[in-house]
């Protein structure tokens, strides 16, 4: 069945190159994905015969089991490759290992890898679409995508809400997809955290930056926590985890000043009693696992489209 909307992205590299049109293509192509998900049998051919390729030189659960998940509910081919497990580790470059993979003629590769720009870089080697799952301190679009879409399905729109993000800004690339995302589709985006984590000239992205959390929170109908990105600081950037829970973690005290049906969220993993109190985790706002739901939709929507492009 040919879509009615021209898709036109082989590739999804990054927030920056989706227009509003393309976002909301997306929503809609998701939602009419979710109910396969609760159906008895969770399956149906869309992809039969399409061979993806995960290739994930990072750790993962939610994206790399979501992005199979995704695959698979539509009778996808998968393969998962990870860098311990790949010729990487016998000194092979990623371009190398790229060409190999090509030369097996796969459909798409979704890689995540912790250099900035590695997905990217493939798309000039091999004719597969290429999904970024996560480069670096970057992009990771489908966390995005799927965020923007659990607060549509919440608030109806996007546009006019306020949007506070907390936490690791400057080495989190679901902040700066999410920045990009939410700013896009017209929401008032405000990012509060150490000075330590924030990055320079975070104002060009399209956020606000705060002084503190209460400022960043009040009046918010969106509050987003982000985990501590350990591994992509050389040293320590704040005194202690119970210094950083104390004045950036999200609690129930806190939230006063966020407005009262203000949704709360965590790309995850969760350091729970860190950057959120298990109480506002779990409780009755929280959109958490929501957004894991979401996220199987999103990616199959994804796939869907790319492979709209290869003329399927």
């Amino acid at each position: 069945m040919k879509d009615p909307y021209l898709f036109q992205h082989k590739h999804i590299l990054s927030i920056e190159q989706l227009s509003p049109a393309d976002i909301f293509h997306i929503f809609d192509t998701a939602t009419s994905f979710k109910e396969i998900s609760n159906r008895p049998v969770k399956k149906v051919p869309t992809l039969k015969g399409k061979t993806i390729i995960n290739f994930f030189f990072e750790p993962s659960t939610r994206t790399r089991l979501s992005f199979e998940i995704a695959a698979k509910r539509m009778s996808a081919d998968t393969f998962n490759i990870s860098a311990s497990t790949s010729s990487a580790q016998k000194g092979e470059t990623l371009i190398d290992t790229a060409l190999n993979l090509e030369a097996m003629n796969p459909d798409i590769i979704i890689i995540r890898h912790g250099s900035s720009g590695a997905p990217a870089l493939l798309t000039r080697y091999v004719n597969a679409g290429i999904i970024n799952a996560g480069d670096g301190t970057h992009e990771h679009p489908s966390q995005a995508l799927l965020d923007m879409m659990t607060v549509q399905e919440h608030k109806g729109t996007i546009e006019g809400l306020k949007v506070a993000i907390v936490g690791d800004i400057a080495h989190s690339r679901v902040a700066h997809s999410d920045i990009l995302g939410f700013s896009k589709m017209g929401a008032d985006v405000r990012v509060a955290g150490p000075a330590t984590f924030m990055p320079p000239h975070i104002d060009t992205l399209g956020a606000t930056v705060c002084s503190s959390v209460a400022e960043a929170i009040t009046d918010a109908d969106v509050v987003m926590a982000l985990r501590i990105q350990k591994e992509r600081q050389d040293d320590p950037l704040i005194p202690s985890l119970r210094e950083y829970a104390q004045f950036y973690g999200i609690n129930k005290s806190i939230l006063r000043h966020a407005r009262p049906d203000a949704l709360i969220m965590h790309p995850g993993p969760i350091n729970r009693g860190v950057e959120m109190n298990p109480d506002v985790a779990d409780g009755s706002g929280s959109v958490i696992l929501e957004q894991v739901t979401n996220g199987v939709a999103i990616r199959m929507a994804l796939l869907y489209l790319i492979m709209g492009t290869q003329g399927v």
